[in-house]
């Protein structure tokens, strides 16, 4: 033991008396905590690695950026229009000002200006003997076939309709997602050689497995729309449509019109759709009418918003009673007004406030109220199990079934989510169909390759722009009102322009570059603490983690949120990082003479189905 040694371990024995049971040094060679400090791609369904792609299209290397969208979520072009984007309310930028990255839009950036990818499309390993069956031709299926086809697995695709997209094509409609977007991404993987079957619906999976396919992937979507049980539903069924189903009569043009006046009844974003898709087919006085309140409508708030800014009141609290009827025709729709109770536990109840009944007058009802799942082609005596909700018992991991060659994924396995989760999905189940035919147990489930590199392009210069812009979030351009609502093919959101794509990128806070701390040449002059803009970084004696949370310079309140804490200094103390208000701007390693800061990028890079796969021993 040197001189001054015994000193601190002294202090450090003192330290654990009193402040408690010290936390442990961060061990940051675990995939997931720097994982966990890029909040948006650990929030993205399908880990999209986001800062990486932003800084790409920052320097227009559009296609690059749209090369790493495709590898992890498949469809860049049409998620950077449609997407729910839970990247978005967990992005940091959020944290420091009202509005975070327009991460979604951004990804659209790098779909519009991207060249000729064929060239870099995965390449088709000879057949390897086995043979894979996609029920239905949407994102979860689509997205089984682009990691499965590559390894040489003969996939077949079967669908109903004419073209593949499933509820892609179906459901969104083409004023905001455009038919050549989906052509374009959709023919990206029907190019790797699945054997398509459209126009050939599946109505028995008994029938299906007697065909020897050795795996079966059920994608088939929620397509079952609910419906509405009230008087005069009968009566006036001629003017009342279920939503999905009458978005996918628009989008293959059998409907081609609709009632001046229409009442859409729902709060979701295919309510959302079935407003703005009638006002552009003859409505000219449509409403929406939900049950719940405004802030706890399903619908994404620019789901909303854009209705809105198409005239379209959305009226709330009030529970549909009566579709009023008049020699078979309908007339209107008649509601009770109700408000939300709350008992000691929080949860809501919606009650009548007494007041008169309201009737709303119309043409036409859209019930946009929900989807559900139906299974009536899967047989009930060919072993697979279901729950209680008649659903298919499905690992939520695996997405394999009871049946150990059956796997489920999109809304067909826990019910309607998004695109992005399917795409999650299907990556997921390819793993699983290719380790359970490769005989290897599916719940072992491949790491993701992790890489650290310094950032370092001299003592303290970075190869990525680290100032952090002020800019505000940047409004996209859309097409004018009078123009947009003549047509339902025309896309009303234009989009970033490159300039604008380049200023919102700027605003991306790069929270893959990471602050590594190296204890051993740590000389605790405090420079890193007093640059720091966030006030996020604290030496102090170590403790539990809840005391020590409200000792840091500035109080970590986010619990969700880890301290990265460096041990080893020679007084004994620590030092603690609070990761959720860090900007990353590298200047805490800008300011330290010893260099024991350091930025590096963290990119971690989930594993698909292949080889990789099957190195977990």
């Amino acid at each position: 033991m040197g001189p001054g040694q015994g000193i601190c371990w002294t202090i450090r024995i003192e330290n654990a008396l009193l402040w408690g049971a010290p936390l442990k040094a961060t061990d940051i060679s675990n995939p997931d905590y720097f994982h966990k400090v890029v909040d948006c791609q650990w929030a993205c369904p399908a880990h999209t690695p986001v800062p990486e792609y932003i800084r790409l299209i920052a320097e227009r290397r559009y296609t690059d950026a749209y090369m790493i969208n495709w590898q992890s979520n498949v469809f860049p072009g049409i998620l950077g229009r449609t997407c729910d984007r839970p990247c978005e309310p967990a992005c940091r930028r959020g944290r420091v000002e009202d509005e975070p990255v327009a991460i979604c839009r951004l990804k659209r950036v790098a779909a519009d200006n991207k060249t000729d990818i064929s060239a870099r499309l995965p390449k088709v390993a000879p057949r390897n003997g086995r043979k894979v069956a996609c029920v239905g031709a949407g994102p979860a299926s689509l997205t089984v076939a682009r990691d499965l086809a590559p390894l040489g697995y003969e996939i077949h695709i079967y669908d109903g309709d004419k073209k593949a997209g499933g509820m892609i094509r179906s459901q969104i409609p083409r004023f905001r997602l455009p038919e050549s977007v989906i052509d374009e991404e959709v023919g990206y993987i029907t190019g790797l050689g699945p054997i398509m079957h459209l126009q050939q619906p599946i109505d028995s999976l008994k029938s299906l497995l007697a065909e020897g396919y050795d795996a079966i992937f059920v994608g088939t979507g929620a397509p079952r729309g609910r419906d509405l049980d009230l008087p005069g539903r009968k009566e006036a069924a001629a003017n009342i449509h279920i939503g999905i189903d009458w978005l996918a009569n628009v989008s293959f043009e059998h409907v081609k019109k609709i009632g001046r006046r229409v009442i859409v009844l729902g709060g979701g974003n295919t309510a959302m759709d079935c407003c703005r898709t009638s006002r552009r087919l003859g409505g000219d006085d449509v409403k929406v009418i939900v049950r719940s309140g405004f802030e706890e409508m399903k619908a994404s708030p620019w789901e909303k918003e854009d209705a809105m800014g198409e005239d379209i009141p959305i009226l709330n609290y009030l529970v549909p009673k009566e579709f009023t009827h008049r020699e078979g025709k309908l007339t209107g729709v008649s509601f009770e007004k109700v408000k939300a109770e709350y008992d000691a536990k929080g949860r809501r109840k919606l009650v009548p406030t007494g007041e008169p009944d309201q009737h709303f007058e119309c043409d036409d009802v859209l019930v946009a109220v929900g989807q559900e799942n139906a299974f009536p082609w899967i047989e009930r005596d060919i072993g697979m199990e279901f729950d209680k909700w008649n659903m298919p018992v499905v690992d939520e991991v695996t997405l394999q079934c009871s049946i150990p060659n059956v796997f489920f994924g999109g809304d067909a396995a826990f019910g309607p989510k998004n695109i992005i989760w399917a795409v999650a999905h299907g990556h997921a189940a390819a793993v699983s169909i290719d380790k359970h035919l490769n005989g290897e147990d599916v719940a072992e489930r491949p790491a993701p390759n992790v890489t650290i590199v310094s950032q370092k392009m001299g003592i303290h210069e970075w190869s990525y722009d680290n100032d952090v812009a002020n800019d505000q979030r940047y409004k996209v351009a859309h097409r004018e009102k009078s123009v947009a609502l003549k047509d339902v093919n025309a896309e009303v959101e234009l989009g970033f322009d490159q300039t604008i794509g380049f200023k919102e990128a700027q605003r991306c806070l790069n929270c893959d570059v990471q602050t590594v701390f190296n204890a051993a040449t740590c000389i605790e002059c405090d420079a890193c603490v007093d640059i720091c803009p966030m006030d996020c970084i604290t030496f102090t004696m170590n403790g539990d983690e809840a005391d020590l949370r409200t000792r840091l310079k500035a109080p970590a309140t986010n619990a969700t949120q880890d301290i990265y804490i460096g041990d080893g200094l020679e007084t004994g103390r620590i030092m603690a990082k609070d990761e959720d208000v860090c900007l990353h701007c590298g200047l805490c390693a800008e300011r330290c003479p010893t260099g024991a800061w350091d930025m590096q990028k963290y990119l971690i890079d989930m594993t698909y189905a292949g080889h990789a796969c099957r190195q977990t021993a």
